[in-house]
Order: C-alpha cells, then structure tokens, then sequence
C-alpha cells in the first residue's frame, strides 16, 4: 500500500445555459439617439423604461418582441457619458453592406471605413452620431 495520497477527481459540471439578450448604450441625447437607430436601422421601440432616475428604451426590429436588442439608456441627471475604447463595435447583420452603409451615412452615421471584402463577407464601419462604432456584415452569396 502507498503512502501517498492521491487528489480528489475533479467535479465536471455544465455550465447553465446563457443566450445574448441585449446591448446596452448609455447616451447623452436620448431623442437624438432614438431618431438615429430608427431611420438608419429600421428598429423600432418595443419597450420604455422609465424611473425617476433613468430611462430605458429598447430597440427591436418590428414585429419582433423576443430575441437580441438595443437597449438605449439615458440617466435624466444629465451625467457625463464618454465612449470609451474598452469594447468593440456593435456588429450588425444586413443584406448589403454598400446600401446600409450609404444610408447610415445619409441619415447622420459617420463614415469609419468603407465597404471592403474580407474572405466570404463584405464589411464596412460607421460611427453612431454619438462615436459608437457599429460594423455591418453581410455574407456574399
């Protein structure tokens, strides 16, 4: 028999199952913001949240009352809010990245970098009138 003592088996446990429900913008100017995502995007507001401190709107596509969205939050004490570098871009699926890009721009986006083709995919990036950048994909066919 040995005298060294062996080390307990590992427990192997399932993580719970998470799936991606929003992403959320602090804004400065709450109208601006809305009247942006809604021309550019075509979302629509399928909820508002409003306390007394705060108020939240989140941004769907119409028709649809489930899945991923755009949440626009905005503190009514007029905080300060600065886009940081700490993430990434907001990436955003479209039928084509040339016209969404073009429209974005017309209706207030700031171009970032212009459409390009990156393997299967064409890309571009714009700038939201607030400076989050947002990245359109679409898949070539």
């Amino acid at each position: 028999m040995s005298d060294t003592a062996t080390a307990p088996a590992p427990q192997v446990t399932t993580a719970p199952s998470a799936r991606f429900g929003f992403m959320k913008f602090v804004v400065r100017d709450l109208d601006a913001m809305r009247s942006f995502y809604e021309r550019a995007f075509g979302l629509v507001v399928s909820q508002t949240i409003d306390l007394p401190d705060i108020m939240e709107l989140v941004l769907r596509r119409p028709g649809e009352e489930t899945g991923f969205s755009l949440i626009l939050y905005w503190n009514k004490g007029g905080r300060e809010v600065s886009v940081g570098t700490g993430h990434g871009p907001l990436g955003l699926f479209v039928r084509d990245v040339d016209a969404a890009y073009a429209h974005a721009v017309s209706q207030g986006a700031t171009p970032h970098r212009e459409p390009w083709d990156a393997g299967a995919m064409r890309v571009a990036f714009v700038l939201d009138p607030e400076g989050r950048e947002l990245e359109l994909i679409s898949m070539k066919r």
